[in-house]
C-alpha cells in the first residue's frame, strides 16, 4: 500500500467532521487535488463515516479507488501511461483525444476498454508514483520565459581601467529547461530587443508565447483591469516573429517560474565561476559566458534523465515554428517634415518622398540598415541608410514632380529671379548651387536659405558676402555665407566703436580755469 493512501481513511474522517479541504491539507500534509478525489469517490459510492470507521486504511483505499483483478483472460487492457505521458506534452494533445485513439484500438482487438474516469485516474496515479507533475506541468514548445538576471558582470577599460557593468539576459524554455544566456552593455531597448532576436536564432524557432517582466523597454502600462499596452518596438519584434507577448502580473515572479529558477543556477553556474576573471569588453565576457553555457545545457538533470540539451534536441526542437528568413532589426521611429525640395532629414542625411508629400508631416521608422517612410501608417517609400559625411543625399528620381509647378512653385528660376534682384554675385551663387547636385531639388533648401538671409540682414550685406565667398570657394554655401556676413559685421562694429564724434565738445580756454595773464 501507497503512503499516500493510507490517509485516505484519515481525509474522510476529517471531511466527516466538516473541517475544511485547507485545513486538512495542512494538517495531514497532502494535496488539496487528493483531498478532494477522496471526497468525490466516498460521494459517487454513498459512503458514510459509520461504513467506513470499522475499515482498515488498505481496505478503505480498495473500496474508494478498486484494483482490477488479475485475470489475464478478463482485465481490461490499460493504458501506456509512459507513452502518453510524452504524448501530452506535444501541442495539442489531451487526455481525451489519447483516451479516444485508446477505446478504438482496444474495441479493435475485441477487449473492453476503461471509462474515461478509470483511465484518468489510471493516468494520475502513475503521475503521482512517478512525481512527473513538475515537468507534466509545461507543454512542449509552447513558450519562452525571458529575464534579466540580477547579479552583473564588471567590463574594465584596457586603457582608462573604468569598470562598468554588463547585464546578462536569461531565456529558458519550460518544457526542456534549455537555456540563453547573453551579456549585453546595458538594459535598454535596443539591446532588449537584440537579445530576444539572438535567443530565437540560438533556439532555431520561436513559440506561441513569449511571458518577459513587466520592465519599462518592454511593457509601457499593465493596468490591474485592462488591456496591456506594449513598447511599440517591442509589440513590433513580437508580430515579426508571429508572437503573443503576454506579461506576468505586476509583482508576480511566479508568473515565469522557470526562468526565474534558471536565473539562480545560472547565477552559481556561470556568474559564479568567472568572477576572478577580468573581461575587457562585453564581446570577450560573451565569448567565455558561451562556453559556460554549452556546459550548463549538456549537464546531466539530478532528478529527471538526461540533459537540458538532449530533451530540447530530441523532444523540443522539432515543434518550435520556423523562423522568418531575416532576423528583426531594432527601429527608431521619428517624425520628420517633407521639405520643399521633397526630401527630409535624419541624422543629417536626406532621403527623398514623393512631391506630394511635401509640407506633410510623416512618421519615419530607423533601422540601422534601412529607412522606411509612412504617412497614415502606409509606407510610402523606403531608403538604404546613408552613413559617412554629413550633408549625403539619397534620392529616387520617381520622387521628383513631373514640372516644378507640381512643387508649389519652388524651383530653380524662381530662386535665380528672387537672386538676380539682389545682385550679380548671389545670382552666380544659387545658379552654382543649383548646377551642382545631381537633381536640383537637392539644393532647394540651401538656396532659400541664402536668400533668407537678407531679411536677417540685408540684401547689400548679403551680395557683399557672396562676392566675398566666391573669390575662396568654388561653390559657396549656405554656412560659409553667413559666416562671412556675420565676420563683416563684427568689423563694421568695430570700426563705428573706434571714430570719435567731437562735433558737440565745449573746448574751455586757458582763462577758463585762471592764470596769470588772466585777463
Amino acid at each position: 500500500m501507497k503512503p499516500y493512501e493510507e490517509k485516505y481513511k484519515e481525509i474522510f474522517r476529517y471531511l466527516s467532521l466538516g473541517v475544511s479541504r485547507n485545513e486538512i491539507s495542512k494538517l495531514l500534509k497532502t494535496s488539496r487535488n487528493t483531498i478532494r478525489k477522496v471526497e468525490n469517490a466516498a460521494k459517487s459510492l454513498r459512503l458514510s463515516w459509520n461504513d467506513v470507521s470499522t475499515m482498515t486504511s488498505e481496505e478503505f483505499a480498495d473500496k474508494l479507488f478498486p484494483k482490477p483483478e488479475d485475470d489475464s483472460d478478463n482485465l481490461q487492457p490499460k493504458p501506456d501511461c509512459e507513452m502518453m505521458y510524452l504524448e501530452l506534452q506535444k501541442p495539442g494533445v489531451t487526455k481525451m483525444l489519447l483516451w479516444q485513439e485508446y477505446y478504438n484500438e482496444v474495441r479493435a482487438a475485441g477487449k473492453i476498454p476503461l471509462q474515461y474516469s478509470q483511465f484518468c485516474n489510471y493516468f494520475n496515479q502513475y503521475i503521482e508514483r512517478n512525481k512527473a507533475t513538475m515537468h507534466f506541468d509545461h507543454k512542449i514548445a509552447e513558450r519562452i520565459e525571458v529575464d534579466w538576471a540580477g547579479t552583473t558582470v564588471p567590463i574594465v577599460n584596457e586603457l582608462t581601467g573604468e569598470v562598468t557593468k554588463g547585464y546578462l539576459f536569461v531565456a529558458t524554455l519550460p518544457y526542456s529547461q534549455y537555456t540563453y544566456v547573453e551579456l549585453m552593455s546595458d538594459m535598454k531597448q535596443e539591446n532588449w530587443i537584440n537579445a530576444h532576436v539572438h535567443m530565437f536564432e540560438f533556439f532555431g524557432g520561436t513559440t506561441p508565447l513569449l511571458i518577459p517582466d513587466n520592465l519599462k523597454t518592454g511593457v509601457i502600462k499593465h493596468p490591474k483591469n485592462g488591456e496591456v499596452i506594449l513598447n511599440k518596438a517591442y509589440q513590433e519584434m513580437g508580430d515579426y516573429y508571429d508572437v503573443a507577448i503576454v506579461p506576468t502580473l505586476v509583482r508576480s515572479p511566479k508568473g515565469k517560474p522557470s526562468v526565474e529558477g534558471t536565473v539562480g543556477k545560472v547565477t552559481s553556474s556561470i556568474i559564479a565561476r568567472l568572477r576572478k576573471e577580468e573581461f575587457n569588453s562585453v564581446i570577450e565576457a560573451n565569448m567565455k559566458i558561451k562556453k559556460c553555457l554549452e556546459e550548463f545545457n549538456a549537464k546531466p538533470f539530478q532528478k529527471r534523465n538526461g540533459s537540458r540539451k538532449e530533451i530540447f534536441e530530441n523532444e523540443e526542437k522539432m515543434f518550435l515554428r520556423p523562423l522568418p528568413k531575416e532576423p528583426f532589426e531594432f527601429a527608431v521611429w521619428k517624425q520628420a517634415t517633407v521639405q520643399y525640395n521633397y526630401h527630409i532629414s535624419i541624422d543629417k542625411m536626406y532621403y527623398s518622398v514623393p512631391y506630394e508629400y511635401i509640407k506633410h508631416k510623416v512618421d519615419v521608422r530607423i533601422t540601422r540598415s534601412v529607412i522606411e517612410v509612412y504617412y497614415k501608417k502606409k509606407r510610402i517609400c523606403s531608403h538604404r541608410r546613408l552613413y559617412g559625411n554629413p550633408g549625403q543625399y539619397s534620392t529616387n528620381m520617381d520622387h521628383m514632380p513631373l514640372n516644378h509647378k507640381k512643387a508649389g512653385e519652388w524651383n530653380g528660376d524662381r530662386f535665380r529671379k528672387w537672386a538676380d534682384k539682389i545682385g550679380p554675385s548671389t545670382y552666380k551663387v544659387i545658379d552654382q548651387l543649383l548646377n551642382h547636385y545631381k537633381a536640383e531639388q537637392q539644393a532647394y533648401n540651401g538656396c532659400r536659405s541664402i536668400l533668407k538671409l537678407a531679411d536677417s540682414y540685408s540684401s547689400k550685406q548679403l551680395e557683399e558676402a557672396c562676392h566675398m565667398a566666391l573669390q575662396h570657394l568654388a561653390v559657396p554655401r549656405y554656412k560659409n555665407i553667413k559666416l562671412i556676413i556675420a565676420h563683416n559685421q563684427d568689423i563694421r562694429k568695430t570700426e563705428e566703436e573706434q571714430v570719435i564724434d567731437d562735433s558737440y565738445a565745449i573746448i574751455r580756454g586757458s582763462s577758463y580755469y585762471g592764470g596769470s595773464n588772466n585777463e
